[in-house]
């Protein structure tokens, strides 16, 4: 059971991610984690929500025709408006245990690349849902907050953070972004090039939780040094015959398929670098870059950047909570973060 002091503190801040959406509850800290994702069956022309989250997960590519399940969030932005309220509603609603609260007041992080109308969207299905108020924080700015760094100071500091749908490259000082770029490649683009190479070079078509699993277990972005690396066991439907068959996929296979993705990501930091004032460009030589977000995990990312730009790149200590976490601090300190919170009023 919850105190009174719990009961007060409705007000959160919310990563809605494309793969997983974290909320954060003031005083609290992090107390959801659930992937984003919905099922739902139409009845009489209007969707009918059967499931969210994990449960919706484990439906995704299972289901029979007169179910969907879908991931309403798609490269860091809202696809299907009707399903992210849905979703929203249903983990305000979980967070609070209870089916009466007072409306709270949400923020919510967005990629930077983000269009005024995608701004527009995340913030009317926050508010359709249940907020009384609905404010948007730069993903950029949360992850750095996140992972510790000293925004704030009058130095730069560069983070990348590597999402489900998009890479954010920031450089940021005295609390702003002073250059930002937002590339559509994430965790997803990974999924999809795993995919890709499987049908291409193995003739097995294979679905996203299969990928995922290869990304998770073996992934890598560097050839291993012995040509060949671990090895998984993977399932999928073989495309000359049509049917299930088994093989083994090896990291150096996983690396090669890996290529492209990694490499737009090599690109966008270096883009950033290029177009960093010389002075904070200097700074980053010093303190390095700070690499956040589920992205971050992949085995041996940091040595693939290193390579390529000569830095210092770390990881930071919870990549895949940085965002919530950076969000939840600008809802404790609102004040000192006024000026990057957007209320739209």
């Amino acid at each position: 059971m919850f105190g009174l002091t719990d009961l007060f503190s409705s007000d959160m801040a919310i990563d809605l991610g494309t793969a997983n959406t974290l909320v954060y509850v003031k005083g609290r800290g992090i107390i959801l984690n659930e992937p984003s994702v919905v099922a739902y069956h139409i009845k009489n022309g209007n969707k009918q929500v059967l499931a969210v989250g994990e449960d919706a997960k484990l439906m995704l590519g299972r289901t029979p025709g007169s179910i969907e399940a879908i991931r309403p969030m798609r490269e860091g932005v809202i696809a299907d408006f009707d399903v992210a309220e849905a979703m929203i509603k249903h983990f305000i609603r979980k967070v609070h245990k209870r089916t009466t609260f007072t409306r709270p007041k949400i923020i919510v992080c967005v990629p930077h690349g983000a269009t005024p109308v995608e701004k527009r969207a995340i913030r009317q299905s926050v508010l359709s849902a249940g907020a009384r108020r609905a404010g948007l924080f730069a993903a950029p700015i949360a992850a750095a907050i996140g992972a510790g760094m000293p925004i704030t100071d009058p130095t730069g500091s560069m983070v990348v953070d590597i999402g489900g749908g998009t890479t954010e490259v920031a450089v940021l000082s005295l609390g702003d972004i002073v250059y930002a770029r937002s590339v559509r490649v994430g965790g997803d683009r990974m999924d999809e090039a795993l995919i890709n190479y499987l049908r291409r070079q193995q003739n097995l078509m294979v679905g996203e939780a299969t990928a995922e699993r290869i990304k998770t277990t073996i992934g890598t972005s560097r050839m291993p040094d012995n040509g060949r690396g671990a090895s998984l066991q993977i399932r999928g439907r073989d495309l000359l015959n049509g049917v299930p068959k088994e093989i083994e996929i090896t990291q150096a296979q996983v690396a090669e398929a890996l290529a492209e993705p990694v490499q737009a990501i090599c690109e966008a930091v270096m883009t950033a670098l290029e177009a960093t004032p010389p002075d904070l460009a200097a700074d980053i030589v010093d303190r390095g870059v700070m690499l956040t977000g589920g992205g971050a995990l992949l085995s041996d990312l940091d040595m693939s950047l290193r390579e390529q730009t000569g830095l210092t790149i770390s990881i930071a200590d919870e990549p895949l909570n940085c965002v919530a976490l950076g969000t939840g601090k600008a809802l404790e300190y609102e004040t000192q973060l006024r000026h990057v919170i957007d209320y739209d009023s």
